[in-house]
């Protein structure tokens, strides 16, 4: 029995890759004319609109129309961004139709950090997860997001699941956004600034391909729309990475790549002054800097590996894919590529 899947944010760079994910596996049980695909722009719509899926162009910060959106498309939701609306919608189209709904959140791994305000250490997503964030002060938006995401989903009987996304690297596949956040902004600012730089503190992210990270988004809709059983609402929590990234030694590597290129001065790397300047140079909110660049939560993944994810890259396949990630933030600015070229030319 087929279901219709709405996926937010299908034109980002997550969002995309995992539609275009959905899209490559056309004998899997989720067909590219059930999928919903949402984005913001006309221009994405167009964009999108020859994939041969359903798009909708809408505005996820207006919870009327999205709520209007989800009911009269018959949608369950793969969610990357805001949620009420859309569980609000779920709840309605479940209350009319008789037919369970569903709902994927994407949450943020940071938080399970001391620098993100976790206060217990390691945790599996086979601990009472839920329990533990509900325990902390709420303020935090992200952690809050969560919290809303199983409360409500569980009175209006939508069945949810939260992903914390660790961080993620990989060209994205989708149509539209490639790349993704921490490590382009590094390339940016240490070729802007001929010097790569790193934090006073080491850091060791949970991290994922975005590749690998997709195929966790399909393998679980798959399990949706064949009705087996998955882990739930409160035990809905599925911590997805592959390996640790150590940054400084990312940075020694990216700092090496980019010297190899002309692009910096030294294959060395700095240490920020500050926050401040890190936040200045990177383009990160002063406030979430810091964890941002020194987070190592202590995530252990067992769930996904029990529904048979099975991921393809690692930690050295990663830092050897490092000049790649140069090559596609070269790619995405012409000026900056144009210059790329004359330095190695020499001309």
């Amino acid at each position: 029995m087929s279901q219709n899947i709405l996926i937010t944010g299908a034109a980002g760079y997550i969002g995309g890759s995992v539609l275009a994910d959905f899209i490559s596996r056309p004998n899997g049980p989720v067909k590219p004319s059930n999928i919903n695909a949402v984005v913001r722009s006309e221009e994405q719509a167009q964009e999108l609109s020859k994939l041969g899926v359903n798009v909708i162009q809408l505005e996820l910060s207006n919870e009327s129309a999205v709520m209007t959106a989800v009911v009269s498309n018959e949608t369950n939701v793969v969610d990357s961004q805001v949620v009420s609306g859309l569980i609000n919608g779920l709840g309605r189209r479940r209350e009319m139709s008789g037919k369970e709904a569903y709902f994927i959140h994407s949450s943020v791994a940071t938080l399970f950090s001391a620098e993100g305000g976790w206060p217990y250490g390691e945790i599996k997503d086979t601990d009472p997860v839920l329990e533990k964030e509900k325990s902390i002060a709420r303020g935090h938006p992200v952690r809050d997001a969560s919290i809303l995401v199983s409360e409500l989903s569980k009175a209006l009987g939508v069945t949810s699941f939260i992903i914390p996304v660790p961080q993620v690297y990989g060209r994205g596949t989708g149509e539209w956004r490639k790349l993704s956040v921490a490590i382009p902004a590094a390339i940016k600012s240490s070729i802007k600034h001929k010097m790569v730089h790193k934090f006073d503190k080491d850091a060791s992210p949970p991290s994922v391909h975005v590749s690998d990270l997709a195929a966790f988004y399909t393998l679980l809709t798959e399990k949706i729309v064949q009705r087996e059983p998955v882990a739930s609402g409160e035990d809905g929590y599925y911590f997805v990475y592959t390996h640790k990234t150590h940054w400084w030694d990312t940075m020694q590597r990216l700092a090496e790549a980019l010297y190899a290129r002309g692009l910096v001065t030294a294959p060395t790397v700095e240490t920020w002054s500050s926050d401040e300047m890190a936040a200045e140079y990177l383009g990160f909110p002063r406030p979430f800097v810091r964890a941002m660049g020194t987070n190592s939560p202590q995530l252990v993944p067992v769930k996904a590996s029990e529904l048979g994810w099975q991921p393809k890259w690692d930690e050295e396949r990663f830092l050897s894919s490092l000049d790649d990630e140069i090559q596609a933030v070269l790619e995405s600015d012409p000026v900056m590529n144009t210059v790329s070229q004359t330095l190695v030319s020499g001309k």
